[in-house]
């Protein structure tokens, strides 16, 4: 493959290979000539259409018995591998006495997924879901507490209007009460407070590290963190069952390219909470995957009765909405 040519001498050009100073040059020119809205707005839609592909891959893993904490613990040692080729971008070098900072990103970053998963694990979907959602809120709460960045009314309303959105989505034809109601408000509610604490600060010391060295680090901390999962696995790696490895390896490198497209853009661009309002949109982007291609995926969820299809539909109106407010 080649990209570039040089002169050289006697008139003619010399083809050269494309290299990392190469991607370097071209990401340098697309931050300059794409405007943050723009930014903000395409890459989070790229990242939540990636999230939910990769949703339905790792649930399709988790249905062949690989479980949610070896889930966890190889999507995030596959995610920080990924994240280690941004380092090649280059930056700043590494203050020793500053390598406090990444490292309370992926406190954040891991306490999110500890709640997340307990809220999963003691109580229902169509609770805890919604109660994620929350940290669209909770970003435009710390946004100007932590950066001193204020959040205008009109995205305001938007995170409102995503919230709503995400809990319609979420609605669920059942005739039994959801159960552990306290545990999943408290681990969901904390999961998304250090969600929601993850994205501010990597919108405030993103600048000053760069992508290529803050992004890296936070992850390379997340996945050795992830080393004290192993108690919890119900049986070794080794006793994943082989045809479960291609789906549970391709729905963690999707999420780990989703991870980068999403995380990169606020260390970049800024405006987090803008940010995740758009990024939201994997709920409603995941409700459509699985009603048009979840039989790919032996997902049975596309079956669901009309009353959940009219809650659904309220909630994809619901979204939409906040996303062209923050558009528009």
């Amino acid at each position: 493959m080649f990209c570039l040519s040089e002169r050289v001498t006697r008139g003619k050009w010399r083809l050269k290979r494309p290299g990392f100073s190469t991607l370097i040059a071209c990401l340098s020119v697309i931050r300059a000539r794409v405007s943050p809205a723009f930014a903000t707005t395409l890459f989070p839609l790229i990242a939540a259409l990636l999230y939910a592909f990769g949703a339905l891959v790792l649930k399709r893993s988790s249905d062949l018995g690989v479980g949610l904490w070896r889930t966890t613990f190889v999507a995030n040692i596959i995610v920080a591998a990924l994240f280690s080729l941004l380092w090649l971008l280059g930056g700043p070098p590494v203050e020793r006495e500053l390598l406090w900072q990444p490292g309370v990103i992926a406190l954040c970053l891991f306490v999110g997924q500890l709640s997340q998963f307990l809220a999963l694990e003691k109580g229902d979907v169509s609770v805890a879901v919604p109660v994620f959602g929350l940290k669209v809120i909770l970003v435009a709460f710390f946004t100007p507490l932590l950066i001193g960045e204020a959040v205008g009314m009109k995205l305001w309303i938007a995170a409102f209007l995503s919230v709503l959105g995400i809990t319609f989505l979420n609605r669920k034809d059942a005739d039994q009460p959801p159960r552990h109601l306290l545990i999943t408000f408290i681990a969901g509610g904390t999961g998304a407070v250090a969600f929601a604490i993850f994205d501010v600060l990597v919108q405030k010391w993103g600048p000053s590290w760069g992508p290529g060295r803050l992004l890296p680090c936070i992850f390379w901390i997340n996945a050795l963190l992830s080393f004290g999962l192993i108690f919890r696995f119900s049986a070794p790696l080794s006793a994943i069952p082989r045809r479960a490895w291609s789906w549970l390896g391709g729905g963690s490198v999707l999420l780990g390219v989703q991870s980068i497209t999403f995380v990169s853009t606020i260390a970049v661009f800024g405006k987090a909470t803008s940010t995740n309002i758009v990024y939201a949109s994997r709920g409603l982007l995941s409700v459509g995957l699985v009603w048009m291609v979840g039989h790919w995926f032996v997902n049975a969820e596309q079956h669901l009765g009309p009353k959940v299809m009219r809650w659904r539909l309220a909630g994809a109106l619901l979204m939409m909405s906040a996303i062209v407010l923050v558009v528009v």
